[in-house]
């Protein structure tokens, strides 16, 4: 190895390497098929519904969701699918209980829903990525006030940490809530059941562990829970109505489908089925405890992500001498070692690390990676942290 051939460890911002079979996908629908789905009734269009169709079935079985496949609908990303489902539910009065661990894809549109009346509760978080069980049920109670949704983040996007999605969503049905869960980082990582776990929503997106391209992800709603559209257009039916299809898929699919995306998705998902998400967990976080125990070692570097083996294969560090923009840039220039600084989307996280000011650098694995890079990357931090000048240490350490 060395700076010239790149070891990726940006796995949670992208799988950026990907299977053969998701790249001939894509290549194989634009030359075989390049068709919108459902725009048509000639033979390359019905060809691309079916496309689409097999990756709605291979989801379903993928998250175990009842029921008809098509209450799972496609989206742009796990933002997108995120946004939808907080703005198709949530109306004036309504109170929406989240934790500090949260993407801006959901702090955002909280923040936004607030001036239309819509409340929110923020549980307290923790430096290690846990969450208070206690604090959650007097939160979603509200005295006398239950909540009408809670948020759970599946699996923390800066420390890798898990949190107990079926505890949480129990208490959030005792009080009548409805439980959406972020699984931006955790599908494809962690097994996700949603009858198991007690979920009501699901958002993901494509492009991370589920090996797919940028531009896809999804939202499924069980039944019974009705979602408003956000936006509007075509549906390829019902054109002659002013107003949006009742019916999923259609209700929130206006406007054509990323067919070649979703191509690369389904492609992505069999991989990942074929191989077992738990197989697939179980070899990162090995590589995940080799990259920890190396990266706690190095005198001046901080690692602010706990060891725990049933989160997702992210670690995250702080270095005492260097800012994390700094560090990250030299490790890319000079190891060819890729990782994310800054504070990922997720402020609040930051600040109760004592990171809000500095921000951080994210480790993080997938599919490919080696033990061979992971000792690269230590190695490489060791190095560069040992050349620098002792500095002041990160705000809050």
């Amino acid at each position: 190895m060395n700076a010239d051939a790149p070891v990726y460890l940006d796995y949670a911002a992208t799988s950026a390497i990907r299977p053969d079979a998701v790249i001939d996908a894509v290549g194989d629908y634009l030359r075989g098929i390049g068709a919108t789905p459902g725009r048509a009734g000639h033979r390359r269009a019905v060809e691309a519904g079916r496309v689409v169709f097999r990756c709605r079935r291979a989801l379903a079985e993928l998250f175990n969701l009842p029921g008809d496949p098509g209450r799972l609908t496609f989206q742009l990303n796990a933002t997108h699918a995120l946004n939808v489902a907080l703005l198709g539910l949530l109306r004036s009065g309504d109170r929406v209980v989240r934790t500090a661990y949260d993407h801006n894809a959901v702090r955002r549109p909280v923040n936004a829903l607030m001036a239309r009346g819509v409340r929110q509760t923020v549980l307290r978080g923790a430096p290690d990525g846990s969450v208070d069980l206690d604090e959650a049920a007097r939160a979603l109670a509200g005295n006398g006030e239950p909540a009408r949704l809670l948020v759970i983040t599946h699996a923390n996007n800066v420390l890798g940490t898990a949190l107990p999605v079926a505890e949480l969503a129990a208490l959030a049905h005792d009080v009548g809530a409805l439980v959406l869960v972020d699984a931006a980082q955790s599908a494809g990582h962690l097994p996700i059941d949603v009858q198991a776990m007690g979920i009501d929503l699901l958002a993901f997106t494509g492009h991370k562990g589920l090996l797919g391209p940028q531009g896809t992800g999804g939202l499924w709603a069980r039944e019974g829970v009705e979602v408003g559209p956000t936006f509007f257009g075509g549906t390829g039916g019902d054109s002659d109505s002013p107003d949006m299809p009742e019916l999923l898929p259609d209700r929130l699919e206006a406007g054509s489908q990323n067919g070649p995306g979703i191509a690369g998705l389904l492609a992505g998902v069999q991989w990942v089925m074929e191989r077992g998400v738990p197989a697939l967990h179980a070899r990162e976080s090995l590589l995940k405890l080799r990259l920890w125990y190396a990266l706690d070692c190095i005198a001046g570097i901080t690692v602010l992500s706990p060891p725990a083996p049933d989160g997702v294969g992210i670690v995250t560090i702080a270095a005492a001498a260097m800012d994390a923009a700094e560090l990250a840039t030299r490790l890319d220039r000079e190891a060819g070692v890729l990782v994310r600084a800054g504070l990922h989307c997720a402020p609040e996280q930051h600040d109760l690390l004592g990171t809000g000011r500095t921000g951080a650098v994210r480790f993080s694995i997938g599919w490919a990676t080696t033990e061979d890079e992971v000792d690269w990357a230590a190695a490489a931090v060791a190095r560069i942290a040992g050349a620098a000048e002792p500095g002041p240490e990160p705000a809050g350490s």
